[in-house]
């Protein structure tokens, strides 16, 4: 589980978000300006926490092989790396035998990577299809924290000096998500790619500002086959 648990930290890193349309100006706040962390909020929301407690259990098999293969490499490159150690240190290396123990070495980490990698991904479209979904109405979690706490200014924590803590609404943000979206799917329909629920979300956006604008809609571009990152 915590194998897991990090995995997904990882992935709620990069969480996306689809931008906000602005609101008229007579409808803004005057009140405030507020920072709230969107990757926090996510992680903490409730169908994130439930999503990956149902992974672990759905995709035991695959977790606990992947895992059990994954120390069995690294004990493997653990020897190698031990073995390059051995022939650096000598009084008078041979470089010829260093550069094969080291070469050894990096083909061997590459080949760990690529072979894990592949155990991990139906986990991993399991985690980034969480992910899609929470991303796709997070907006909506934002503007209804925004609108309770009347902000009509949202900031990234990274991009804040210092700050009160009595202006951090992110926990208002997973408050309204888990009321805007109690829970996801875990299994990703077939032909799902990471990020689609996103663009599909973006897409739709753009093609209702350009009607408002009379102009006619954009044919959704086609998602190329995602690579997932090798290892967690």
């Amino acid at each position: 589980m915590k194998k897991l648990l990090a995995a997904t930290a990882l992935a709620a890193a990069t969480l996306s978000v689809s931008p906000m349309l602005a609101a008229p100006a007579a409808a803004q706040s005057k009140a405030g300006i507020a920072v709230a962390d969107v990757r926090v909020a996510a992680a903490k929301s409730n169908a994130f926490t439930v999503a990956m407690q149902q992974i672990e259990t759905t995709y035991k098999a695959q977790i606990d092989a992947r895992d059990n293969r994954a120390q069995t490499l690294q004990a493997e490159l653990n020897l190698l790396v031990a073995k390059y150690n051995e022939e650096a240190r000598k009084p008078t290396p041979n470089q010829a035998a260093v550069q094969a123990a080291g070469k050894a070495v990096q083909d061997k980490r590459t080949a760990a990577n690529t072979e894990v990698g592949q155990m991990s991904q139906q986990v991993d479209l399991a985690v980034s299809y969480v992910e899609d979904q929470i991303s796709v109405r997070m907006n909506e979690a934002i503007r209804a924290a925004m609108k309770r706490f009347k902000v009509d200014l949202l900031i990234n924590p990274d991009a804040v000096l210092a700050r009160e803590t009595n202006v951090d609404i992110t926990d208002a943000v997973v408050a309204d998500l888990n009321a805007i979206l109690p829970n996801v799917t875990i299994v990703p329909p077939a032909g799902y790619q990471p990020g689609q629920l996103v663009q599909t979300k973006n897409q739709e956006m753009v093609n209702a500002a350009r009607a408002a604008a009379g102009q006619p809609a954009v044919a959704p571009a086609v998602i190329p086959p995602a690579t997932r990152p090798q290892t967690r």
